[in-house]
């Protein structure tokens, strides 16, 4: 295409064909985000049972066949909106992280565990909608899967913070012979799998603490605690309090 800029004719590269190319694109991806942003609304709105196909196309002024010609199921399109949900909970959580200077990896951890669980307890249809409904297995979704890229972007958020931690001031780790064999032969796969920046002791206390951390959150979240009426943030902090012992960290409690 040719332009006329200060009474000279400039050009953009771009054949009249390109360009058509890109704009079709360009209505794709912006009805692909919006069927994406009507699951989501179906979602907070009703739950899991109101996310159906004919329900979003409804929403969107749609025909169900239309929506099919952008995701090719229903299981694609819940893949598409979690990988969605784990994005943005992990650009909360980095934003957390990078506030905090490079070399303060205690306040770093706490931080980036505190954006999470703000998120989760904010976002809680959201968060349960990403980890209590099953992914497929492995085998069927392979490393290209949306949702499986999201997600291990979000794990590896807290898996380097480990790392730059065991870097700088390694941690106390149990021995080899202290790990049932069958157990230390999945954390040496693991650390291989992840590149081998962390010894497979190393490795066991990461997700140790992890564990942890994850299944008090999930409880609350799912409120499987809410039969005790319980405050459950000081238990989280509790938690981070002896996660950072283990990691060798000074806690910090939260400023209020």
């Amino acid at each position: 295409m040719v332009y006329r800029v200060n009474g000279r004719e400039v050009s953009d590269g771009m054949t009249p064909q390109a360009q058509a190319t890109g704009r079709v694109a360009r209505r794709r991806q912006a009805t692909l985000a919006e069927i994406r942003a009507t699951v989501r609304r179906l979602l907070n709105k009703g739950g899991p049972p109101a996310v159906t196909i004919n329900a979003v196309a409804r929403e969107m002024g749609m025909s169900g066949p239309a929506v099919y010609r952008y995701y090719a199921s229903h299981d694609e399109l819940v893949e598409a909106v979690i990988a969605d949900f784990y994005d943005e909970l992990t650009e909360a959580i980095v934003a957390a992280r990078d506030a905090q200077p490079a070399d303060a990896h205690g306040a770093r951890l706490l931080a980036a565990c505190r954006a999470m669980r703000g998120w989760a307890t904010t976002h809680s249809t959201e968060f349960t909608w990403m980890f209590a409904s099953p992914a497929p297995p492995f085998d069927e979704r392979g490393d290209d899967s949306p949702r499986r890229r999201s997600g291990q972007a979000f794990e590896r958020v807290f898996f380097d913070l480990i790392v730059d931690v065991w870097a700088v001031a390694p941690f106390p780790v149990p021995g080899p012979a202290d790990l049932p064999l069958a157990l230390r032969e999945q954390l040496a796969r693991y650390a291989d799998e992840t590149g081998g920046l962390l010894p497979p002791e190393a490795m066991h206390v990461f997700l140790s603490g992890w564990i942890k951390l994850y299944g008090l959150l999930c409880m609350e979240v799912l409120r499987q605690l809410d039969f005790a009426r319980i405050d459950l943030e000081p238990v989280f902090e509790e938690c981070l309090r002896d996660l950072c012992a283990t990691h060798g960290l000074t806690y910090e409690p939260p400023v209020r």
